[in-house]
């Protein structure tokens, strides 16, 4: 008797729900009228995208969407109480889970179950140890030491020490690192603004935008460099970019930069610091953009603009000071081109990111790099970036323990899993972008053309 009177209460509680369908959920996905479902139940976070801790593009990008499976991927098991305040009192009418996010969820929660995402094995503090000691050797070599060697091995010194310091930003700025939030904000300002002259609230924006939108042509951010790069051919259809509200127009001038762009890779990369600091500045000095901590971030800025130009002055002659920024510039220049390698030579989509297809997206649109176990403090445990982009929040340190278990679901489900050594990941992107300058170079394709063009290129 309790039994049917159970089952009746049930059925009566199924009747009273409401239910949208997938279509009508997708009418709301426009600033001023952003709903998202999550496991089926759906939230008006409109207001929240403001006040939302990693920015509006991430919800911007997925809203009128199921995103279960980004939602479980950023957020600690302590963010699902906050969601009952956005319930619409609606349920989503066609909601399906299929084996794919099954499985993932699963394995996030064997995660969750097991610790790891809180086991972070005294990274940080062994990182800033390390960058500590060799900023110490950096002055020391600047200060005291009067060869020219001594100098340029100074130099390269601050450039590892850049690499290591924004692993640390990275970190900091995935998960909580330290032992709160109020030094874990301090920890990002001070590896990021205050060591690499980049900004923490840059890095958000943009970081945020690529993992929602990995390797979307015109979603994501870390493949939008026009006029000087183009990893695709679409790129010559002048798309809008998504993400920064204009056109990328592929005129004579990306026509010719992009034509020679497997040559320009590398010594652009030597000195793709200075956008980053011109990027940096254009966010922060933005009146059209809020900008989360803006006074902290602009401090720190102002603190890196103090100590490094003060340290170069202190080297004995203009010779050397080019020397020094160079050398710093190139050896940092590894970790710029290790970012492009994990990415440039992936597949690619056109359009907005699909809260259907996390993993699918994930796995086709990122490339892993094999190392050995002692080098996982060069590449900061972003050679695992599958791993890392299908669990943000998941410390470094354990990376390497659950890849053969993303390996095993990519296998089951027949996705891809690409882990290349560091150079046969170099050769797959230069071969990348040498497939897009020779289709640039094409003068059957229509582009704006100029004297200069025509002059390098009527013979060939």
């Amino acid at each position: 008797m309790e039994g049917e009177i159970e089952k009746k209460s049930q059925q009566e509680q199924k009747k009273q729900k409401e239910y949208i369908t997938q279509e009508e959920l997708s009418l709301h996905n426009k600033p001023g009228d952003l709903w998202i479902s999550i496991q089926g139940k759906v939230y008006n976070v409109t207001d929240w995208a403001k006040e939302h801790p990693g920015g509006d593009v991430p919800i911007l990008s997925l809203a009128g969407q199921d995103v279960t499976d980004a939602f479980i991927a950023y957020h600690p098991g302590t963010a699902w109480s906050y969601l009952d305040k956005f319930f619409t009192g609606y349920h989503l009418k066609d909601f399906k889970v299929s084996e794919v996010s099954r499985d993932y969820r699963n394995l996030a929660s064997q995660f969750s179950k097991h610790g790891l995402f809180d086991k972070k094995n005294h990274v940080t503090s062994f990182t800033f140890l390390s960058v500590s000691v060799m900023f110490l050797v950096v002055i020391y070599g600047v200060l005291w030491c009067q060869s020219v060697w001594a100098h340029l091995g100074s130099g390269m010194m601050l450039g590892l020490l850049w690499m290591q310091s924004a692993y640390v930003g990275h970190d900091s700025g995935h998960y909580v690192v330290m032992t709160n939030k109020g030094f874990n904000k301090l920890a990002q300002i001070v590896a990021g603004n205050c060591l690499t002259g980049i900004s923490i609230a840059w890095w958000k924006w943009t970081h945020n935008a690529h993992h929602i939108a990995c390797n979307s042509l015109d979603h994501d951010p870390d493949l939008q460099h026009m006029p000087v790069f183009a990893v695709s051919s679409r790129f010559f259809n002048s798309i809008t970019s998504r993400f920064y509200g204009r056109e990328l127009k592929f005129d004579s001038l990306a026509r010719f930069l992009i034509s020679y762009q497997h040559w320009t890779f590398y010594p652009v990369m030597c000195i793709a610091r200075i956008n980053l600091y011109v990027q940096t500045f254009l966010l922060l000095f933005s009146t059209k953009r809020s900008v989360p901590d803006r006074a902290l971030n602009i401090i720190g800025i102002l603190v890196f603009w103090t100590w490094f130009p003060l340290l170069v002055s202190c080297l004995p002659n203009c010779g050397e000071r080019i020397m020094f920024v160079l050398a710093s510039f190139a050896v940092c220049s590894i970790q710029h081109i290790q970012f492009c390698l994990n990415h440039f030579a992936a597949n690619v989509y056109l359009g907005k990111p699909s809260g259907n297809d996390w993993f699918e997206k994930q796995t086709s649109g990122t490339l892993d790099i094999s190392c050995v176990t002692w080098m996982d403090w060069f590449f900061g445990g972003l050679q695992f970036q599958l791993e890392h982009h299908l669990f943000p929040r998941l410390p470094r340190c354990q990376l390497r323990q659950i890849s053969p278990l993303v390996q095993a679901l990519c296998k089951k489900h027949n996705l891809p899993y690409r882990s290349l050594s560091f150079w046969e990941a170099n050769r797959w992107t230069i071969r990348t972008l040498r497939k897009a300058a020779l289709q640039a170079r094409d003068l059957t394709n229509p582009a704006p053309q100029n004297l200069l063009w025509e002059a390098v290129n009527t013979h060939g």
